[in-house]
């Protein structure tokens, strides 16, 4: 089973998602992260990933076009990947997760890793049941 996660820069939403895929699923459930205009890992995403036991400090930014398909499933995290991706055929399915830009968010520092969290908290809802109803979810609290 081959799981792709896509958003424009692939620096924040896509890189989230990716960690905690591969935390939650099954193993041998490969999991990817591209982006249609790969930006950098924000280190934002790197931190409140830490908070949650989940290391992707040493996850790249990456071009859909440099990530080796097929994927069985392919998920888009936000409204432009969805519209602009390059065609990226899903063999199961393809999914939009329409989720706000973190690294978009005002204010200070504090402000900032709460809409980082807030993201992440959201992807891990929508994540969990989703493998559940696949028969991927693993054992990871």
């Amino acid at each position: 089973m081959r799981i792709l996660f896509v958003c424009t820069a692939n620096s924040a939403r896509s890189q989230m998602a990716e960690g905690l895929a591969r935390a939650l699923a099954t193993p041998g459930v490969e999991i990817a992260s591209a982006g249609t205009h790969p930006a950098g890992v924000n280190p934002l995403a790197v931190a409140v990933m830490r908070d949650r036991g989940i290391d992707i400090s040493t996850h790249r930014s990456k071009r859909v076009e440099d990530v080796p398909g097929p994927f069985d499933y392919v998920i888009t995290l936000c409204d432009d990947a969805a519209q602009n991706c390059p065609f990226v055929p899903a063999r199961r399915e393809r999914l939009h997760w329409g989720l706000p830009d973190p690294a978009a968010s005002p204010g200070d520092d504090a402000a900032r890793l709460a809409s980082f969290r807030a993201v992440r908290d959201e992807i891990e809802r929508r994540l969990r049941p989703w493998l559940a109803s696949l028969q991927l979810l693993g054992d990871r609290p």
